[in-house]
Order: C-alpha cells, then structure tokens, then sequence
C-alpha cells in the first residue's frame, strides 16, 4: 500500500495567538489563494512571541508542519519571525522569513495588488482595525515586532466588514495590539466609541459586535455607553488586567489601579447585570510576593472574572521586567495554576447560574456555538453553522452548557 500523500494542495496558513493573528491569517489566506497565482506547494506559519512558551509552540508547529508537508515551502511570518529571527532563521525546517510588517503585502507574497482582503468562510469575523503599541510595559516584548500604533480608517473598516457580512458572518469582532487606542493617529484623534458606532449605524444588518481584548482605562464614555445599553454590542468585555495587586501594576507600568478595575466592571454592570468579565493575568512577575499573589486571586472572586487568560511569567528578550528579581519556576507554575483553579470555580458557578436561561447562540461548524456572552453551547445535532438559533440550556456538562 501506498503511503498518503501529504502534499498540500493549496496554501495553507497556521495561526498561532492572539485574535489579531486570526485576522492578519484570513487576510494572507485570502491573497494566497487569489487566482491560483501564488505556489500552492506552501505553508506559511503566523508566529507568536508574547511568551516564551508561544515560542515554544510556533517552533513546535514548524517542525510538525514541516513533518507534515516534507516537500512544501515552509515560511515564517509573525512576532517571532521579527522578536526571535535569527533563532527561527537557523531552524532547518524553515525556508524563508516575512518580515511582520510585510505580511499583509501582496508583493511580499508576488500576488496581485488587487488580492482580495478576506475569505469569507467564518461564522465571526475578525477585523483587526488597529496595530501595533506605543505604551512600554516592562513585561512586553511585542512593541518590537508590532512597530507603533496604526490605526485603520473608518471607511476601511465598514468595508471590510460589509465583505463579510456579504458572505454570511453573523458577528463581527474588531481587534488590534492596543484597541483602545485606536484612531490616536487619525486626524482629529477620534476615539474608539466613534468606530464602534459607525459600524452599527452603516452597517444595519451587522447583528452581533465584539470587542476584543480593551484596556479599561482608555475607555472612553461613548464606548462606556454602548458597552452599558448597545444591544448589538455583546455583553462581553475582556479586559487587559494583567495583574490585581497594584504595586506589581506599577511595576509593570500599567496606566491603571486595581480600583480603577473595579470601579470599571461595578458601574457597567450596575447599568447591564448580565455583561460576562473576562481578563488576562499575568502569574509570577518579578517581585510578586505571596500577598500580592493572593491580591491577584482575590481580583478574581471580586469581579466576577468568567473568562480568564492566566499566563505564568516568561522574561522576554530586551524588556525591563527581564533585569528584575525573577521568581523560581515552580512557583510560577504553582501561581498559575491557582489563578486557573479560581477562574473555573468562577466559570462553573456563573454557567451554572445560566441554565435555564434562554440565550442566542452562534453556531460553529463543530457542533457547538457562543452565546452573546461567550458561553460555549452543545447545540442541537444538525444545526446549521453560521446561523444563530435560541436555546434553553438544561444542564451544564465538562464545563458545556447544552
């Protein structure tokens, strides 16, 4: 018997990360696959760096990528592809590197110019409307491959999203680096409320909004108030915490206090009850003591924390945290490991305070889907994706509503 063949058939583009590499990904999918123009013999790897362990796994998708596809090209593109270039450059799997800020670049990839932006094959769709970060936290390497903050117009964005509305999707979420800082560099320096209501109002039929991850001191009051009433905006905010003990924020240099968090989550919920929290935090960073770790667990309880992103402290190359008094590694992982146990006894109650409840789900192709408040929902066999249906969840199974 022969063996199969593994030979990829058109290009293909793995995405490792965060939801802005979602959408930068469906872009390059979109200009490779553009006339059959481009080498159909290629893979190409979006690489993270926000953590060595995103190294890690982009060096491991490389290898099994290569294993996969032994004849095809095998190019890198991403943070790590910028942040870690000689390391990735010496790997024998690789073949070529794209500069980070080339890869939405038709030449970079020789297709044409009038490569189509999208693919429009997702149930949501990703729209990254801003780049890059002008702020230095000290933990955060990712200024270095992501440049200063871009920002993408109104009419640029509007159009993107009404391609994909055209193709179906049912949500739309917007992302970038550093959201909230978007339109900073456009004239007039408008705020990101201001984009976030011209999508609702040219775009009628645009049924569910989402942000991406936000950085809740830069929240201005028109975004505060579609957050609060706006019903086409998901009562969902994800927020860039990082860190519950304020001295340990300072370290960081973060622009926000752990009151600043609170006082943020208390009067949007106080205006829409329902909206579901999540955050990223960040475990073990240099200097923490066990009092400001329990500070970090008690921010968790405190605001109702649903959907939490817990990453253990890695030094990144060329960033201040990197210089300061570093924490063993067990106690890193130990760390982390609390901040998750909290977060799921959080998410298992509030899911379990949602059966019963009606909700509007999104259905995915695998089965399941996304209530407006990012719940995961088994749906009913059949049910087709990209359509959203209403559901009454009776029981809560392996962390499923269904």
């Amino acid at each position: 018997m022969s063996p199969p063949d593994t030979a990829v058939k058109s290009p293909e583009v793995i995405s490792l990360g965060c939801r802005l590499n979602i959408a930068e990904s469906e872009r390059m999918k979109a200009m490779l696959a553009h006339d059959g123009s481009s080498d159909d013999n290629l893979v190409v790897i979006n690489s993270c760096a926000v953590t060595s362990e995103a190294v890690r796994q982009t060096r491991q998708a490389i290898r099994k990528a290569r294993r996969a596809n032994p004849d095809a090209r095998l190019l890198v593109t991403g943070c790590a592809a910028d942040i870690e270039r000689d390391q990735i450059a010496a790997m024998p799997e690789v073949d070529g590197l794209i500069a980070n800020e080339r890869k939405l670049d038709p030449r970079a990839w020789n297709v044409p110019q009038h490569a189509p932006p999208i693919v429009p094959t997702r149930t949501r769709a990703f729209i990254a409307v801003q780049n890059g970060c002008d702020h230095a936290c000290t933990f955060c390497v990712i200024p270095q491959g992501r440049g200063k903050s871009r920002s993408m117009s109104i009419d640029a964005v509007i159009a993107e999203a009404q391609l994909h509305l055209d193709q179906g999707a049912q949500e739309v979420v917007l992302t970038g680096v550093d959201v909230t800082s978007w339109g900073h560099d456009l004239p007039g320096s408008p705020e990101l409320g201001t984009i976030i209501s011209a999508c609702l109002t040219r775009l009628p039929e645009l049924k569910r909004l989402r942000m991406s991850s936000v950085d809740g001191i830069e929240i201005d009051p028109e975004l505060f108030e579609l957050f609060a009433s706006e019903p086409r905006m998901m009562p969902h905010i994800h927020l860039s915490l990082q860190h519950g003990a304020d001295l340990i924020l300072k370290r960081m240099k973060r622009r926000h206090l752990r009151a600043d968090a609170v006082d943020l989550v208390s009067r949007l919920k106080a205006r829409r009850p329902e909206l579901a929290v999540g955050a990223d935090l960040i475990a073990g960073f240099p200097t923490e003591t066990d009092a400001h770790h329990q500070q970090n667990l008690s921010i968790i309880r405190e605001l109702n924390i649903v959907h939490g992103h817990i990453f253990p402290y890695s030094p990144r190359p060329g960033t201040p945290a990197a210089k300061m008094p570093q924490l063993d590694r067990a106690i890193i992982k130990a760390r982390a490991a609390e901040l998750r146990a909290a977060v799921a006894e959080v998410r298992t109650a509030w899911l379990q305070s949602l059966v019963g409840s009606e909700a509007q789900v999104l259905a995915e192709k695998d089965g399941s889907g996304y209530a407006e408040n990012f719940a995961r929902v088994a749906l009913p066999e059949g049910t087709p994706a990209g359509t959203i249906v209403t559901v009454t969840p009776t029981r809560l199974i392996e962390g499923m509503l269904e």
